[in-house]
């Protein structure tokens, strides 16, 4: 923010250091400001005047009803005012809340208590943003003008305060909560969004079953700053950036290891026990990857305009605690290479930080690396449960290196992966679900199974002397099921299942190489296997 902004010796005097910046960041509140809607402007209030952590439970979307139920968490702040209300408008427990009930978070004596300590934690008063709003003294957009810097009073709004020379307007609902006294009512950092965001990641650690979705709903809920009058761009993305660092100074603090794993636990025994054994099946439905992505990716930068720096990114130190319980499969070391080939380019304002804790997308991070640019052991328990038992990496994967699968465990790629480094599966399971899914190098199979269930690509040759070649064919596929470019080595097992009745060509490649040691189809079924010199054909008919 130093580059962007110099402090003065009062409110109304600090001086532009960065006006394209600035100005960019004015320009989009101000034309947030002019075409939000009367429901855009209802929320701002509700999101305004209610707690954020109770805010942040939107997040767990179907485990939300029973977060609330269990954690004892309500609310009074359930509507917005017809225009301006007459007095102010605070969160306070119902009437008729059940006994103990408490707000935000909820209840910490509650069976969610662990959890409801856990947010408070993160969100203790040590976590305000308050002292930097004192230090900057960057005025909230309705102070300013499109420049960003403070204009003469004209006329005075309704309520009696001055009207300056600023295209941005507080919400109606709102216009009674502003602060009088502008000296200490800075703008920068975003108060609220440091809150949304900092009770997010204390939820998704103990509910990794949604994280992604709960970093969604932080981004979600921060534009309503924006939409409220309350805050520009520069101050949302502060706002973030502060609640990321602090998030995992807490995290990692030792006097905190026995309270983020009793919520874990927690957390977790509660909704199995209510949802069934699939929690991370019933956690995620309805959940629209695409749909939150395209919430999240333009409020990264908010499009302020980008500089020339090709900085690497340097991972803060500390940050990988932040994927511990979504990741609980990878080590340490991974998990940063996770946030390092996952985050945001150099360049943007205020993202190239001293330690670059505003480069950090924990959204594409949940996804799993962006890039191997060494080669990548991944072991995952079949055992284990949830995410370290399967999960999937859904980023297109790019780099030198390559990956070898281990452990019982299933892991699923689905991007249009262009890593050059090879593909080994050891143990386990690798699903491959896209056509793409193995990058441009050769694929091994030496033990566990690589599961294909549509037409995959192979840039280099496949060899496979032991471990199974599962391959589950859909009904629409009419060519090849693997494209080799290089020779195949076949060798171990053949398992088909799925469309029955025709030939299938599993294999194609420049030059088949021995045989599959057995082939395996579904019960009830005799596969009929073929080879010639470029081909593996397969007819499943009934035995």
């Amino acid at each position: 923010m130093q580059r962007l902004w110099q402090t003065g010796t009062a409110w109304n005097t600090g001086t532009v250091l960065d006006a394209p910046a600035l100005r960019a960041s004015m320009r989009y509140a101000a034309r947030i400001s002019r075409t939000r809607s009367a429901a855009d402007e209802a929320r701002a209030f509700i999101q305004d005047r209610q707690n954020q952590s109770y805010a942040a439970i939107s997040g767990l979307g179907p485990l939300a009803p029973l977060y609330k139920a269990g954690a004892l968490a309500v609310t009074s702040i359930t509507s917005a005012p017809t225009g301006t209300p007459a007095t102010t408008i605070d969160d306070v427990v119902p009437a008729d809340a059940p006994a103990g009930s408490a707000l935000g978070a909820g209840s910490p004596t509650s069976a969610l208590g662990q959890v409801v300590t856990l947010v408070n934690t993160v969100r203790g008063s040590f976590s305000s943003g308050n002292p930097s709003k004192a230090a900057y003294q960057y005025p909230r957009p309705w102070r300013m003008n499109e420049d960003s810097v403070v204009a003469d009073a004209g006329t005075v709004d309704p309520l009696g305060f001055p009207v300056y020379d600023s295209p941005v307007t507080v919400v109606p609902q709102l216009l009674r909560q502003r602060s009088t006294t502008p000296a200490s009512d800075g703008g920068f950092p975003s108060g609220h969004t440091n809150a949304f965001h900092l009770a997010a990641l204390a939820f998704a650690y103990a509910v990794p079953e949604r994280f992604q979705e709960l970093v969604t709903a932080a981004f979600d809920l921060a534009e309503t700053r924006i939409v409220a009058g309350m805050h520009s761009p520069v101050d949302v993305i502060g706002g973030r950036i502060l609640a990321t660092a602090l998030a995992a100074a807490i995290l990692n603090d030792p006097a905190n290891a026995t309270l983020k794993a009793a919520a874990r636990a927690q957390a977790l025994a509660y909704f199995t026990a209510r949802t069934g054994a699939d929690l991370v099946g019933f956690a995620r439905s309805g959940a629209d990857r695409a749909a939150n992505e395209r919430i999240v990716t333009p409020k990264l930068t908010y499009g302020l305009p980008r500089g020339r720096s090709t900085a690497p990114m340097v991972v803060p130190d500390g940050a990988e605690v932040l994927l511990e319980t979504r990741q609980p499969y990878l080590t340490a070391r991974q998990r940063r290479e996770v946030l390092r080939t996952t985050a945001v380019g150099a360049g943007w304002p205020l993202l190239d930080g001293p330690e670059n804790w505003g480069r950090l997308n924990l959204f594409a991070a949940a996804d799993g690396y962006g890039a191997f640019d060494r080669d990548v052991v991944v072991s995952l328990d079949a055992a284990a449960g949830g995410f370290a038992a399967a999960d999937t990496w859904r980023n297109d994967i790019s780099g030198r290196g390559g990956l070898v699968k281990t452990g019982t465990g299933a892991l699923t790629l689905t991007g249009d992966n262009a890593y050059r480094g090879g593909t080994t599966v050891a143990a386990g399971t690798l699903v491959a679900s896209s056509s793409r899914a193995l990058g441009t190098g050769d694929v091994a199979v030496t033990g566990g199974t690589l599961l294909v269930g549509d037409a995959l690509r192979v840039g280099g040759e496949y060899r496979q002397n032991a471990g199974t070649l599962s391959v589950d064919v859909p009904s629409r596929c009419r060519g090849d099921l693997l494209e080799i470019c290089g020779d195949a080595v076949l060798g171990g097992t053949l398992t088909v299942t799925g469309d029955i009745g025709r030939d299938l060509t599993v294999l194609r490649a420049r030059r088949v190489q021995g045989r599959f040691a057995s082939v395996v189809a579904p019960a009830g079924f005799k596969a009929t296997v073929s080879y010639s010199r470029t081909a593996v054909v397969v007819r499943l008919n009934r035995a």
